[in-house]
């Protein structure tokens, strides 16, 4: 049941993910940010979106007590910066930031800033890793404000972070919501020592879950990663991958970044498609959700 390809009268909106090296300065990399958000709107994107934790090195490659000074309240210093950025350039700015909600209480926190400088709201991590080099547990408190979309000026949109992103039901509730795009503000590479034996499995696995998403909820999904290797303990370190990317409602690359190098991949997107899609692909219409009870279950025995 492919869906119809005849061109909308609508003009097509364009869409931005950062790719960018990150070091230990956070003015360094807000400085880089600000540059290359001016950048994507100088190319017409009107709906920008930055990696995850932009403003610091990957932190979470070690538990330090020390890295808590690097957390902010959410709205506070830099949402204000990025709200004027924001409305200076009458784009949607999404940013991932490390929220400090109270002592002892922290968060990883996706703040949406409308094209009109206005913080619509925040969305708060749900899945926390915690895996060799990726203690993120130490830091974040699980998010307890749900999946939600936010109406821009540019359109409907939900934010998820990163491990948010392997987990189907995270992209569901989110287009159940009304999303028509997903963000997926991203900060994910390789061990080094492993990239030989399962590097090319481990990205491809990446890449599929979430072309997967687009195409089970028929709208579009775009993933911001960081690049580079960072080796903040003198140790191996993480290589991020880079590839940041978006897909159509198809699960169709539009556009993909290098593994290597900063970039800003900027894409032409046309929301009249995801209705389009659900309609000649009505999964959302077809969902049992009579049956999905044990899906609150963590196994059916």
């Amino acid at each position: 049941m492919p869906a119809s390809r005849k061109k909308s009268k609508a003009a097509p909106l364009k869409l931005a993910v950062i790719q960018m090296r990150c070091v230990a300065s956070p003015d360094v990399n807000e400085r880089n940010a600000e540059k290359k958000v001016r950048a994507a709107a100088k190319m017409g994107a009107g709906i920008i979106c930055l990696p995850e934790l932009y403003r610091s090195l990957y932190f979470c490659q070690e538990e330090n007590h020390k890295h808590f000074a690097l957390a902010e309240t959410v709205p506070g210093p830099t949402t204000k910066r990025l709200g004027a950025l924001a409305k200076e350039l009458g784009i949607v700015l999404v940013a991932s930031l490390f929220e400090r909600r109270a002592a002892g209480l922290y968060h990883n926190t996706a703040a949406i800033l409308d094209a009109d400088g206005r913080m619509l709201g925040k969305y708060r991590k749900m899945h926390i890793p915690d895996d060799p080099l990726y203690y993120e547990k130490f830091y974040f408190t699980p998010g307890d404000l749900g999946f939600r979309t936010w109406e821009t000026r540019r359109g409907k949109i939900g934010v998820c972070i990163c491990w948010d992103q392997w987990f189907p039901e995270s992209a569901r509730l989110t287009a159940m919501s009304g999303a028509q795009i997903l963000f997926f503000p991203t900060a994910i590479g390789w061990h080094p020592r492993e990239k030989a034996n399962h590097g090319v499995a481990q990205h491809d696995s990446w890449e599929t879950i979430q072309r997967s998403h687009a195409i089970a909820n028929g709208c579009y999904v775009a993933v911001p990663n960081r690049v580079g290797l960072e080796t903040p303990l003198g140790g191996d370190g993480i290589q991020f991958w880079g590839q940041s990317f978006v897909c159509d409602p198809q699960g169709q690359m539009l556009g993909k970044a290098g593994r290597d190098e900063e970039e800003i991949l900027c894409v032409d997107i046309d929301l009249h498609r995801v209705e389009e899609q659900r309609t000649h692909w009505p999964f959302l219409r077809d969902r049992r959700t009579d049956a999905y009870g044990d899906l609150s279950k963590r196994l059916i025995d």
